[in-house]
């Protein structure tokens, strides 16, 4: 059995005479490359255009020049800060055996001055910093993402597609309604399947038709929403035909098993098991943390506050879940969890519940990522037959 990957730990000890270690600061126009050279007492720094074979070609130089030293290098190891570019870099590298890794961005400590000096070179020094304790595995210095396949990312995309498709309908719902209720028109439902075709019949509150400019404008807005539904309805209609065909386990069985929990359908459990449950978190902490539905503990002296959600994980993960736990307190009336958020609310007033409402949320998802790991059925939790 595979262990769960620790972004806050090296794979191997840091052998300093043998490792090339190297970061780059990345951008679209050019990669400012440092390292670390064994037996080489400079520390070169070489500006590159983005061009993963110049860096192969850079980092087979310097090994050459740690050889020539004395110091022939025997692990090569890479870190960039996560970002625009993705992990297809670290995947093309470890593909020809450089060790690569992703550091997440806000895990780097940078000077807490309100007019710090920033460029590409002081961050070179600040990622080299960072990846050279992580390297010699001081703990929570730095946290690294796990790199994900190429399978894996292409996964994501129809529940995100989705996602911004939806957003995109409900723009060009309210668009045309705005548009309407601005001419003094109320009660047009733009969603109906015939709604072009009764555009013409439309008479503002003086009895005249709208205007030839409008009317065309809602036309095409209108043909564009048609469009989004369709694209919607296909995203839907794959998702549901490869669900079918899956096999008995991987992600696809974990999604099966998610929609048999009642309040809990198809579009959210493809989300939550392809954003985290599928992940190899290592235990509830991780899942909550990943999640961003961690507390933010301010104590100093005889200060003691709580500043909210962490807010650092997965942004669709935290909505999704928050929106879940609403739904569960509806359709999961007997189970455990929902017994225990009433019994903490009972008297409570609103904003208790709003609070409370985000711990059943992190509670819900811990259970969750047990039941499709380990196959645990939360107390009291209601499943659809198979």
């Amino acid at each position: 059995m595979t262990q769960p990957y620790d972004p806050t730990k090296p794979p191997v000890a840091l052998e300093h005479d043998g490792t090339l270690v190297v970061v780059i600061e990345m951008s679209q126009a050019s990669w400012l490359v440092a390292a670390i050279v064994p037996g080489v007492a400079r520390r070169p720094l070489q500006k590159l255009k983005p061009d993963q074979e110049a860096l192969l070609r850079l980092l087979t130089r310097w090994r050459e020049e740690a050889a020539e030293a004395g110091k022939p290098v025997t692990r090569t190891a890479l870190a960039f800060e996560a970002g625009r570019d993705g992990f297809w870099l670290a995947r093309w590298l470890r593909a020809r055996g450089v060790e690569a890794h992703v550091i997440h961005a806000n895990s780097v400590a940078v000077a807490r001055e309100h007019n710090r000096a920033k460029t590409d070179r002081l961050d070179t020094i600040l990622l080299l910093r960072a990846f050279l304790g992580w390297l010699r595995g001081e703990p929570a210095h730095c946290r690294m993402a796990a790199i994900p396949s190429l399978a894996d990312e292409d996964d994501k995309r129809p529940s995100r597609e989705r996602e911004h498709l939806v957003g995109e309908r409900t723009r060009l719902v309210n668009r045309l309604k705005a548009v309407l209720v601005r001419l003094g028109i109320r009660g047009f439902k733009p969603t109906l399947r015939k709604a072009a075709g009764r555009l013409d019949a439309l008479r503002t509150p003086d009895g005249e038709p709208i205007p030839p400019n409008t009317l065309s404008e809602m036309r095409r807005d209108l043909e564009r929403l048609r469009l989004v539904r369709e694209q919607i309805a296909a995203i839907e209609a794959a998702r549901l035909e490869r669900l079918a065909r899956a096999p008995a386990t991987g992600p696809d069985a974990m999604v099966r098993l998610l929609a048999r929990v009642h309040g809990l359908g198809i579009e959210t459990a493809d989300m939550l098991v392809r954003e985290v449950l599928a992940r190899d978190l290592r235990d509830r902490r991780a899942v909550a943390r990943y999640a961003g539905l961690t507390g933010t503990p301010d104590e100093s002296g005889r200060r003691r506050r709580e500043k909210g959600l962490s807010k650092a994980g997965n942004a669709r993960v935290r909505r999704g879940m928050i929106q879940l736990a609403w739904r569960f307190l509806l359709f999961q009336k007997d189970s455990a969890l929902a017994q225990w958020y009433r019994s903490r609310t009972e008297s409570a007033r609103g904003g208790v519940r709003k609070v409370l409402i985000v711990a059943l949320a992190r509670k819900l998802l811990v259970e969750l990522w047990r039941l499709v790991v380990a196959g645990q059925v939360p107390r009291g939790v209601l499943l659809r037959p198979a």
